[in-house]
């Protein structure tokens, strides 16, 4: 009993099997993702102003505690340059089910891949994009590395989550180690880390009223992300979609040694973009300078130069080997 009571704790499967569906709500901008085992996972929309024939479809993931409001600005940008938007709350997070427990990283990955077919099957012909922030990006990686594959024209990483456990401190693996087998269910505060997510201050106070976005996390969903960040690296020789891979040089949330090692790690493949931005912080979508971001983000969906994004970041390419 005691061994059972200090077990990790992950959130419980949908009702069953079910048809996937995309059900949207009277007002066309907000909606339903109902998964592959019939769980309902809230959906938010920003659709340009001709909603029959977008540019380019941006299927949007959100990060570790966070959900998808996370892309309203981004989102709203977007839409004013012809490309829709979808995101939705992942299991576990904002107003989907089982909330604060972690759901399990291979169905993460397969919620994205329903996703993403029912959006090829809804806005057929047109190309669709990935873009993960931090845990988003973990999943997209793992997600499009699996045998059943993701159907997307390219993936979107910013501030990818790829810090694993070969990248962390010693004291840090052994630290979770031990919490994840005696107290799974317990929830330490990041106060006293001394670390900011961006140098939008505004920002960050309504993160911190707004109470869908969860302030403290459990050991066991801890233990779940770092096992997908594990899985994120290694999958990075197999990730053959073209990649964009967004980083901030301000970043304190995720080092930057891991992303330097996963972008060493993708194939060559010259559809392979890594950016960097001086100024930039972990939330390069909602940082001060997140229109330079979207803008590049929005030339890479419209497939211009890029090689040289509007910005003018610093912008990593990976060659293929001489034949």
């Amino acid at each position: 009993m005691f061994l059972s009571a200090c077990a990790p704790r992950n959130a419980p499967p949908g009702p069953g099997d079910t048809e996937p569906e995309i059900m949207i709500g009277e007002d066309g901008d907000s909606g339903t993702l109902i998964t592959q085992d019939g769980l309902k996972l809230p959906l938010r929309i920003w659709m340009p102003e001709d909603r029959a024939r977008p540019d380019a479809v941006v299927l949007a993931v959100h990060g570790f505690n966070d959900y998808s409001h996370a892309f309203e600005n981004a989102g709203e940008n977007f839409a004013e340059q012809g490309i829709a938007v979808y995101a939705y709350d992942q299991r576990g997070f904002g107003e989907a089910p089982h909330r604060g427990l972690w759901p399990g990283k291979e169905v993460m990955a397969e919620d994205l891949r329903t996703a993403a077919n029912l959006l090829r099957q809804r806005h057929a012909g047109i190309p669709l994009h990935v873009l993960g922030e931090s845990m988003g990006g973990a999943v997209a990686v793992l997600a499009a590395t699996t045998d059943s594959g993701l159907p997307a024209d390219s993936l979107v990483l910013s501030a990818p989550a790829v810090w694993a456990r070969s990248t962390q401190p010693w004291y840090q693996r052994v630290a979770l180690w031990a919490a994840v087998r005696t107290v799974p269910w317990f929830t330490p505060s990041g106060e006293g880390l001394q670390r900011q997510a961006s140098d939008n201050i505004e920002m960050l106070r309504e993160l911190g009223r707004d109470p869908l976005v969860l302030k403290r996390s459990r050991v066991d969903a801890i233990y779940g992300l770092v096992n997908l960040m594990d899985a994120a690296l290694a999958a990075a020789p197999e990730l053959e979609i073209p990649t964009l891979v967004l980083y901030g040089k301000k970043d304190e949330i995720v080092p930057r040694k891991p992303v330097d090692r996963f972008w060493e790690a993708l194939p060559s493949n010259e559809g392979h973009r890594y950016a960097l931005y001086e100024d930039g912080w972990h939330l390069l979508l909602r940082d001060l300078q997140a229109e330079v971001v979207i803008s590049d983000i929005a030339a890479w969906v419209e497939e211009d130069d890029r090689d040289r994004l509007p910005s003018s970041a610093e912008v990593l390419t990976k060659k293929m080997p001489a034949s």
